[in-house]
């Protein structure tokens, strides 16, 4: 990975990645009903081939040999194959709640309650963090302080 570059040679063809989210099926995969799992997140693939949608995303076709498929991934969705994993409850896009009241210095600028959605997913911080947007600014806080949004619909990560 050349960590110097945001272009589409970010990750060169052969090369190990591992997703960062669950990849499911959006109704381009084959054989697959909508929503179907098809590569777990923290699964390590190979980059075969680099292309467009859109004219303005790169896409990354990653072949995960052990789930027997190949699918289109994001560069966010992406890194080394060889960066340390550490799994989260939550992914990029996810809508949460704080549990509790956020402060800073003292002055509570996100209620407990406050909705916000999940905008980074800092793997490499203990405890393991999010940049989450609130309505009006965006926070770094632990997981241990999200709860989801709606937790009828939202699927737990799985082991």
């Amino acid at each position: 990975m050349n960590e110097d570059r945001f272009d589409e040679g970010r990750f060169e063809y052969g090369e190990s990645v591992r997703v960062t989210r669950n990849v499911r099926n959006d109704g381009t995969y084959p054989g697959k009903e909508i929503g179907d799992l098809l590569v777990r997140r923290g699964s390590v693939g190979n980059v075969i081939e680099m292309g467009t949608f859109l004219q303005d995303q790169v896409i990354y076709t990653v072949h995960f040999l052990e789930h027997g498929c190949m699918v289109g991934c994001r560069l966010e969705e992406l890194i080394p194959g060889d960066a340390p994993w550490n799994p989260s409850r939550f992914e990029f896009r996810d809508q949460v709640v704080c549990s509790i009241d956020l402060g800073v210095q003292g002055n509570v600028i996100v209620e407990k309650g406050t909705q916000g959605e999940v905008l980074k997913v800092l793997r490499e911080l203990e405890p393991l963090q999010y940049h989450v947007r609130f309505p009006g600014r965006t926070l770094q806080v632990p997981e241990s302080v999200l709860e989801p949004a709606d937790p009828k619909n939202f699927r737990e990560p799985e082991d």
